[in-house]
């Protein structure tokens, strides 16, 4: 197996309105969340929030405590979501195993253990995607699926933006220290997220992007609500959102996205919402 990280600095708004197509890109997206037999990570410095993908295929791969945590383990300070966005695998917590299917989740607390990811078939690997944030204390681990989640259905087929937010790392399903994470489903004929835009400036986020069909693609918007630009984005890649930055998108094709919070509470309807007609 190989791990791979990176760290990513945090940007001042009145410098990042000045990034150029390339220097977005390099800042705010991670283009490779998944490689056969690695597990990938970019460091956040936003609310030090790692996003990451391990895709185990021919092995079992093991979320190594990489250099910047200085721990000796991954989750000796740290909590951890996981969602399974390919095949049938097996996530390992310590001496306890987790079946994941495809967009199952997976909540594992602080504490110092082994965690591994494994694949039942190595000809339809799974994927697991996950974020982790600090952690003060230790809560238990849980598997969550769609069944458990706090289900919102939001926007309309009119405003093409009609979708089930499915909440399920959520302090309103379980515990956790900081860190929030989601699945929203677009339905057929939707193409818009998150608009009317907000900002939270007590938390960042993560969006990753799946079920993007390959010839299609996604327009990430980011930025000040009055300095906005855009990143696109395929399928199987994640993007960071800082605390000032809008996170809204459309795409050619509907699709899914996983997000992921953490920061100064565990409010999910702590938002700012801005006007569509104020965007600029």
């Amino acid at each position: 197996m190989k791990t791979n990280y990176e760290i990513r600095y945090a940007a001042h708004p009145e410098d990042a309105k000045h990034y150029d197509t390339a220097r977005l890109r390099r800042d705010f997206l991670v283009e490779k969340v998944f490689a056969a037999d690695e597990v990938n990570m970019v460091y956040s410095m936003y609310d030090r929030m790692i996003v990451g993908g391990a895709m185990p295929v021919n092995e079992t791969l093991r979320l190594e405590a990489i250099d910047p945590l200085k721990a000796p383990y991954f989750l000796t300070r740290r909590e951890l979501g996981i969602f399974n966005v390919g095949g049938p695998g097996v996530v390992t917590s310590g001496d306890k195993a987790f079946d994941l299917d495809y967009k199952e989740a997976l909540y594992l607390g602080a504490g110092d253990r082994e965690v591994t990811f494994a694949s039942k078939d190595p000809k339809n690997p799974a994927k697991f995607y996950f974020n982790s944030t600090t952690a003060h204390c230790s809560y238990p681990d849980k598997k969550v699926t769609k069944a458990d989640a706090v289900v919102a259905h939001m926007g309309s087929l009119e405003g093409s933006n009609d979708r089930n937010i499915n909440k399920m790392i959520v302090n309103q399903v379980l515990p956790t220290c900081q860190l929030q994470m989601g699945m929203t489903e677009l339905l057929t004929g939707s193409v818009w997220n998150t608009m009317p835009a907000h900002v939270h400036s007590r938390r960042m986020e993560a969006y990753f992007y799946f079920e993007v069909p390959e010839e299609h693609a996604v327009c990430h918007l980011m930025g000040q609500v009055d300095e906005t630009r855009h990143i696109w984005m395929k399928g199987d890649q994640a993007v960071l959102s800082p605390e000032w930055s809008i996170h809204s998108a459309a795409a050619t094709h509907n699709y899914t996205f996983i997000w992921g919070m953490g920061g100064e509470n565990l409010d999910y309807g702590d938002q700012d919402f801005s006007k569509i007609t104020d965007l600029k």
